[in-house]
């Protein structure tokens, strides 16, 4: 590790910092000012969209209607996007005649893209036409992410409303949060964010695919295509999936220094801006900030560690007797170990799924990061709306256990949680390791999922629990090694990412329906602060807990063991 590299790392925190209050309160004016911004050009957009799809903006939906909403449209979302995949031989903008994608490969793209996850089991250049590729999956990038928006900000407008007239219970519109979310947030910043791409050489066309002579004679095909408007809603949407199969580790995608370091801003922008956004929600910003810190703190943790495995040799080329600058295999030289070990973090971190450097080709310790930021439960500032509300669930359980400590009645922002909101956090917080734990131990016993590995041994076992890791965390990258377009993979990931996105937002909107038509307490000598510095430490204490319990056994016979074995010279 060397100071060059802390200092990019620092850099990129602080730009991360800057932006989280003047972003989050835009997104406060956005979704719960009395007006939106730029009333005389949006406003009448909005309108018309509004009114085109029947929808009333003061006609608020409960938790239930709220979820049916976003059921339907994700459900009719996924159908389409499946039927455009199947037909996409006869259909416009195809200049490489791509045959049609099959049903069980359809199947997976269809609800990796609808649910934010953007897992690729193929090889985007070579099996997607421009059509399939803008209509079908970048498409999904603008509406997956809005969704996940909304769902966090309906939780939070469960804890932070006050009881509405006549015990009305409502936590906005799904149909409003999608369309501000699209017309006012996504759309205006990918706009600027895709020219700046093409600024820096990132591709933006419908030409041909090109065919070239190398220096040796041989042939090359270059893909082109229309990718830089793709790659702006890929990052700032958390979603990932790339354009070419090498992802942002290919020059066309992620072509110098200055796109590496706004991909990655790009990521954790909106995800930590919302935090602000919830504290002025909370008419209180310390809430906003104690989330933030504690999400801070876990970052810096794992690219630390990440860091530090990637500055070791390779255990595998030591025993070649070859000089090493640390673990430079499966990594862009362009960029170097600290911006691939921080890219690798904030990705995961955050449940995007881009990568710039290969996973599968990590240190043991190194792989385990990333592995491990999955597993805590997509808290880590995570996706765009993800991440706020899954800490806020971990936000319930730790209010929880404070109660239980000092022998009072656990409150919230002046709410009581009781029995109802344990229940949904505790049935939120099972889901996900029952999906990945359950899933790695029937893929490790049959043949259909053992065949797909490259690798034997403990490395094989972390490119399967990495696989539904990913797809239940609605992340999208992968320790490569495994081969995933089997029927078997196709089906089995398709089905992981679906529970993974859906599974666990209807216990989140439980939530937040349960707590909305709350009174209100006022604080009082025995109220536990959550704006302080001591709940951020239990916040972060009780996100290592969870995860430790469910995932550790798991993680001892994958990683870890590895890392042992490397050290006494075996390598898988």
């Amino acid at each position: 590790m060397t100071l060059i590299g802390w200092l990019q790392i620092l850099l990129f925190f602080a730009l991360v910092l800057a932006l989280t209050k003047p972003l989050g309160a835009y997104l406060f004016h956005v979704f719960e000012g009395p007006t939106q911004p730029l009333p005389r050009v949006l406003g009448p957009v909005e309108r018309v969209l509004l009114r085109l799809c029947g929808v009333d903006p003061k006609r608020e939906q409960t938790w239930r209607q709220y979820a049916v909403a976003l059921l339907a449209f994700s459900g009719v979302s996924l159908l389409i996007t499946y039927v455009i995949l199947r037909l996409q031989h006869v259909l416009p903008l195809n200049p490489q005649a791509f045959p049609a994608v099959g049903p069980e490969l359809a199947f997976n793209t269809a609800a990796s893209f609808t649910t934010n996850t953007n897992w690729q089991s193929y090889a985007g250049e070579s099996t997607m036409s421009y059509l399939s590729q803008m209509v079908g999956l970048a498409w999904h990038n603008f509406t997956s992410a809005a969704a996940g928006l909304g769902v966090a900000l309906a939780l939070a407008r469960g804890f932070t409303r006050r009881p509405g007239p006549e015990g009305q219970k409502t936590l906005g519109n799904f149909w409003v949060d999608l369309i501000r979310g699209l017309l006012y947030v996504l759309l205006p910043l990918c706009v600027v964010y895709a020219l700046f791409l093409v600024s820096q050489g990132v591709l933006q066309n419908f030409a041909p695919y090109r065919e070239l002579t190398t220096l040796e004679g041989a042939k090359q095909t270059l893909a082109m295509g229309p990718v830089a408007s793709q790659e702006a809603i890929k990052m700032l949407g958390t979603n990932g999936g790339g354009f070419f199969n090498a992802n942002s580790a290919h020059p066309f995608e992620n072509p110098t220094p200055l796109t590496n370091l706004v991909q990655m801003l790009s990521i954790f922008a909106i995800p930590a801006a919302l935090t602000y956004t919830y504290g002025r929600m909370a008419s209180d910003t310390k809430q906003g900030w104690a989330l933030f810190a504690a999400m801070s703190l876990l970052f810096f943790v794992g690219v630390a560690a990440a860091y530090a495995a990637e500055s070791a040799d390779n255990a595998a080329v030591a025993s070649a007797q070859v000089a090493q600058v640390g673990n430079m295999e499966g990594k862009e030289v362009r960029f170097g170990l600290p911006a691939s070990a921080l890219f690798a973090t904030v990705t995961t971190d955050a449940s995007c799924g881009a990568v710039n450097a290969m996973h599968d080709s990590f240190n043991a310790l190194g792989g385990l990061v990333p592995l491990v930021n999955i597993q805590l439960g997509e808290v880590i500032f995570g996706g765009v709306g993800a991440g706020l509300y899954g800490i806020l669930v971990m936000v319930v359980l730790s209010v929880f256990i404070a109660g239980l400590m000092v022998g009072r009645t656990p409150e919230y922002l002046g709410k009581k949680i009781e029995a109802k909101e344990m229940k949904l956090a505790v049935l939120y917080v099972l889901i996900f390791p029952l999906v990945i734990l359950g899933l790695s131990a029937v893929a490790v016993v049959l043949p259909q999922g053992t065949s797909s590995l490259n690798n034997a041994g403990p490395h094989g076992l972390s490119e399967i629990l990495y696989a539904y890791t990913s797809g239940a965390g609605n992340n999208g990258s992968a320790f490569a090694g495994l081969n995933a377009n089997t029927p078997f993979w196709n089906i089995s990931l398709g089905l992981t990412m679906l529970a993974g996105r859906f599974l666990m937002i209807i216990p989140a909107l439980g939530i937040a329906g349960s707590m909305v038509g709350k009174k209100v307490v006022p604080a009082g000598p025995g109220t536990f602060p959550t704006n302080s510095t001591l709940f951020t430490g239990l916040l972060v204490s009780v996100v290592v807990i969870v995860g430790a319990l469910t995932f550790f056994p798991a993680l001892s016979l994958g990683p870890i063991v590895e890392h042992f074995l490397a050290g006494a010279g075996k390598v898988y």
